[in-house]
Parts: structure tokens; C-alpha cells; sequence
């Protein structure tokens, strides 16, 4: 059985945290050459390596799972300090989420805005088919993911599925898509995407081309500021239906094609052995997904 100290852990996690050995040891108020030492004792413990000394340094895979077990601890120790003491002091509870910009935009806030009184958040933006790496790095507690495996140290919940379509201005219908959506029209009229990492509108392109097609695109990666270019006439993207169905049934907005769309399943996974704060945020977010798919 593999012995790993607390203190050890703890001092590995404030190393990536603060990017150095010498930050880690400010924050810890201890020498550079203690935080020296625990990191050679944890290594001697689990037998192998636990981080790449680069600047800034970075995690081997037991170094990740060491700093998931420093994070899992304080929120044990907080939720122990919350039983033995209840009510006495704010929640010192820290959780870090990963979170796509279209469910912080339509639906997650106010799951999470229902236990903002009880746990201290840190939500990361990140898209939905990169999150996963921040929760098997122990970077975030949760994340929500298209991925349904269980990442290694994790559970693994269906949220629902979220619809996109495929939308533009009917002026800009009417200059651009006056034969429709096909292939010639899309090849050429210009495109909003969210940032590099964004496949959704490609995803669409292709299931109408059969092949890889390059509009003109426009950058705007903010989740409000994309449906505005989008509502401003600069080009056609992918909106979430619960977000532009209004719309849509006002002809303020208009679908490419009334048949088309894009779903991305999501799904809500976190460490395995969390805390009773990060299963009742779970449990908020599972609420909150109730309008998906």
C-alpha cells in the first residue's frame, strides 16, 4: 500500500498552482529547499516521478492523480469541518468546474446559482471536447464533457443532448442561401466560429458537402457576443435550439435548412471520491439540464 502524506500532496498541488518551487514555498510559508524535500519523499513514496522539473513544471500521470487526492482531501476536510461545527463559519469549500460557454450561456447558471450560498466556485470556460483533460489533470473537480467514459478516478452522468442550428438573418438568407443551403452557397458565404477549437460549424458543412469546405469565418468567442454577430447580419453559425427558438418562431432569425441540425451529447462527470458539496452541485446541474434533450 502506497503511503502518501498529506503534507506531500498538498505541497505538489501548490507547486502547479503557483507554477515554481519557490512560489509553492511562499504560499506555504516554508523554505524552497522543504518544498525540496517533501517532492523527493512523495517520489520515494509512490516510486516513480511525480512532476518534469521545466519551467513551468509540469505533471507526470502520478503527479496528476497525487495532486486529485490533495484537492479530494480539502474537500473532505471541509465537509468534516462543516459537520463538526455546522453554520459556523462561511463555506470554505472550493470547487472548480469546467464548463462550456453554451450551458453557462442558456441553462447551467442557475443550477449553480442554487448552491452559490454553499460552496465557492471557480467556473473554467473551456469547450466541451477539451474539458476532460482539465478534470484528468486534477485541475477541476468536474467537468461537463461529450465524453460518457468515466475518465480514471471519476463517475460518469448523461446530462442530455444539446441541439444546434444551423441560423442567420433572412436578409442575410436572402443575399447569401436564395437557392438554399447547398454546397456552391455554403463554399462562399462567410461564417461565425466560436474560436479554433470549434468543430460545430464543420460538423454541419460537411454533412452537406460530403467534404471539407473553407468560408470565409469570423472569430468571436464569447458565447453572447457570437449570437450578436450572428443577429448583426456578419454571417451564419450554430446556436443552441433552446436558445433561438423564439426567434426562429419570430423569423428574427431564420434555420438554413428546417431539417438540419447538430447534436452534442453531454455529460457531467467528477472525482469519484468528491465531497458532499461537489454531489449536491451535481445534483443542481443535473436539475438544470432538465431542458436538454
Amino acid at each position: 500500500m502506497i503511503d502518501i502524506h498529506p503534507d506531500q500532496a498538498r505541497t505538489l498541488a501548490a507547486i502547479v498552482a503557483h507554477g515554481s518551487f519557490e512560489a509553492a514555498a511562499n504560499h506555504l510559508s516554508v523554505t524552497a529547499s522543504a518544498v525540496s524535500q517533501r517532492v523527493r519523499a512523495l517520489e520515494v513514496a509512490v516510486g516513480r516521478p511525480v512532476l518534469k522539473r521545466t519551467r513551468p513544471v509540469e505533471l507526470t500521470p502520478s503527479g496528476h492523480a497525487v495532486v486529485r487526492f490533495a484537492r479530494q482531501l480539502d474537500m473532505l476536510s471541509a465537509d468534516l469541518a462543516e459537520e463538526l461545527q455546522p453554520g459556523a463559519q462561511p463555506s470554505s469549500v472550493r470547487l472548480t468546474l469546467v464548463i462550456n460557454s453554451d450551458s453557462l450561456h442558456t441553462w447551467a447558471l442557475p443550477g449553480l446559482a442554487a448552491v452559490a450560498g454553499k460552496v465557492q466556485l471557480e467556473i473554467l470556460r473551456e469547450d466541451q471536447d477539451y474539458s476532460l483533460e482539465l478534470l484528468r489533470s486534477g485541475a477541476a473537480a468536474a467537468a461537463i464533457t461529450t465524453t460518457a467514459k468515466a475518465a480514471p478516478g471519476c463517475s460518469s452522468r448523461r446530462l442530455g443532448v444539446m441541439r444546434y442550428l444551423p441560423v442567420c438573418t433572412p436578409e442575410f438568407a436572402a443575399r447569401w442561401f436564395p437557392e438554399g443551403a447547398v454546397t456552391k452557397t455554403l463554399a462562399v458565404a462567410p461564417v461565425i466560429v466560436f474560436d479554433h477549437k470549434d468543430e460545430l460549424q464543420d460538423r454541419y458543412l460537411r454533412s452537406v458537402s460530403r467534404r471539407a469546405l473553407q468560408p470565409p469565418r469570423h472569430y468571436v468567442p464569447a458565447a453572447h457576443e457570437f449570437g450578436e454577430a450572428i443577429r448583426w447580419g456578419m454571417g451564419w453559425g450554430l446556436l443552441p435550439e433552446i436558445e433561438v427558438s423564439e426567434e426562429l418562431r419570430r423569423r428574427t432569425l431564420v434555420s438554413l435548412d428546417p431539417a438540419a441540425h447538430v447534436d452534442v451529447p453531454l455529460h457531467w462527470q467528477q472525482w469519484r471520491h468528491g465531497s458532499a458539496a461537489l454531489d449536491e452541485v451535481a445534483a443542481a446541474i443535473q436539475a438544470a439540464a432538465r431542458p436538454l434533450r
